[in-house]
C-alpha cells in the first residue's frame, strides 16, 4: 500500500476515518520555512462541514506538529502533523461490514486487503483523511506565497449552476482565500446551496466542477514526457477522493476548435514573453510557460445516498439492498476546494524543488 506522493518534497498520509488519529509526514522541506499555525488552521476551517449542505459530523481538527519544527521554523527533517478523530460513531457501519456500498471503495478494498482493512467510515479511503492532506498542503502553500506563487480554487459548477471564469487572477485568488463557499460570482452561492439542500431533502447528492489557477510559477518547470507538468498535477488530483476527470486550459473544448483558434499567440509585454490568451492552461510540451496554470476537475456526487440501492454481501456472496445510515455530505465539491488548493501546493512545491533544488523555496 503506497501512501506517499512526491520525489523531492514528499507527503505520506496515514490514519483511518474512525481511528485515533489521522496525519501526514512532509519530507524534503527546506530548513527555515516559517510554520504559520493560524494559516494551517484557516485552511482546515475551509474544509470543514458547513450547515445543511454538509455532513453533521463535526471535528475540531486541533492539529499537533510533533516533529521537524523548532521555534516555529522547519528544521529540514520530516514534519509530522497529527489530527485527532474525536466525533466518531462506528456503530453506524457495523451492519455494513461485509456489504459493499455502491461506488465506494468497500469491494475493491476487500479485493486488495482480504478483510484486514478498517471498514469503519470508509477507513483509510475516507474523505476524512483529506484533513491531513490539507494540513500538509497549507505548509507548502504558505511557503509558495512568500515566493509570489498564489493558488486559488473556486466551485465552477455545482448542481447545474455555473460560476464565472477567473478574470483578474491575483484579485480573484485573494478574494477566494477568505470565502467559506468559494465562488467568484456572489449570486451563484445561494443557487448552488439550494441545489445541494434540494438533493439532500430527497436523500440524494450532487457533484460539481472545481477550477484552480496557479500564478507566479516560473517558466521551464516540468518534463516533456512522463513527468510533464500536466501528468504530475493529474496524478495528484486523481489522488483526491471523488475526482473523476481533469482538463487544462480550454481542455476538451480544444477538440472543437481549429488550430487558429486553439493556439496561444506569443507577444512581449513589459519585457516578458507572454501569450495573448491561455487556452493551453500555462503549459506547452509538458513544461510551464509562465502563464497561469489553469485546470478543472470533475467531482462526482457523494456516493452515500439515503435511497435503497442494489448491492452484494461479499462475504456471504448474496445480493442485497442497502440503505446506509450515518452522517454524510449531500455534496463535497465546496469542501474539496480546500483539498484541491492543498494538493496543488504540494505538487507545485515538489516540481519546483526538482527543477531548482530543495532550498529554492526558502531563498530570498
Amino acid at each position: 500500500m503506497k501512501n506517499t506522493f512526491g520525489n523531492s518534497v514528499a507527503v505520506t498520509l496515514f490514519g483511518e476515518s474512525h481511528g485515533e488519529y489521522i496525519g501526514a509526514v512532509v519530507d524534503g522541506l527546506a530548513p527555515g520555512i516559517e510554520i504559520d499555525r493560524e494559516y494551517i488552521g484557516h485552511m482546515l476551517t475551509l474544509r470543514r462541514p458547513d450547515g445543511k449542505i454538509s455532513t453533521p459530523r463535526k471535528e475540531k481538527d486541533e492539529f499537533r506538529i510533533i516533529s521537524g519544527v523548532v521555534n516555529g521554523k522547519t528544521t529540514g527533517t520530516p514534519v509530522t502533523v497529527l489530527i485527532p478523530n474525536e466525533n466518531v460513531n462506528s456503530s453506524d457501519y457495523s451492519a455494513l461490514k461485509t456489504v459493499a456500498r455502491p461506488s465506494h471503495a468497500d469491494y475493491t478494498a476487500q479485493c486488495k486487503y482480504h478483510g484486514f482493512q478498517d471498514s469503519r467510515g470508509g477507513g483509510h479511503f475516507s474523505g476524512r483523511i483529506t484533513a491531513a492532506l490539507v494540513a500538509a498542503g497549507a505548509i507548502c502553500k504558505s511557503a509558495l506565497e512568500k515566493k509570489g506563487i498564489l493558488i486559488g480554487t473556486h466551485v465552477k459548477k455545482c448542481g447545474g449552476v455555473a460560476d464565472r471564469d477567473f478574470g483578474e487572477y491575483s484579485a480573484d485568488i485573494q478574494a477566494l482565500s477568505g470565502k467559506g463557499f468559494a465562488v467568484l460570482d456572489e449570486a451563484c452561492e445561494e443557487a448552488m446551496k439550494n441545489r445541494i439542500i434540494e438533493a439532500a431533502s430527497e436523500g440524494d447528492s450532487v457533484g460539481g466542477i472545481l477550477e484552480t489557477a496557479v500564478i507566479g510559477i516560473p517558466e521551464g518547470v516540468g518534463e516533456p514526457w512522463f513527468d510533464s507538468a500536466e501528468s504530475v498535477i493529474s496524478h495528484m488530483m486523481f489522488s483526491i477522493p471523488a475526482v473523476k476527470g481533469i482538463e487544462f486550459g480550454a481542455g476538451f473544448g480544444l477538440a472543437d476548435m481549429k488550430g487558429s483558434e486553439a493556439n496561444d499567440p506569443l507577444i512581449i509585454k513589459n519585457g516578458r514573453i507572454v501569450t495573448e490568451k491561455n487556452d493551453n492552461g500555462g503549459i506547452n510540451g509538458g513544461i510551464t510557460n509562465g502563464m497561469p496554470i489553469v485546470f478543472r476537475t470533475a467531482i462526482k456526487p457523494t456516493p452515500t445516498i439515503f435511497k435503497p440501492q442494489n448491492t452484494v454481501d461479499y462475504q456471504n456472496m448474496t445480493e442485497t439492498v442497502t440503505e446506509p445510515k450515518g452522517r454524510h455530505d449531500p455534496a463535497i465539491v465546496h469542501r474539496a476546494r480546500a483539498v484541491q488548493d492543498a494538493a496543488t501546493a504540494i505538487v507545485i512545491c515538489d516540481m519546483l524543488a526538482m527543477r531548482f533544488g530543495t532550498d529554492w523555496i526558502n531563498e530570498l
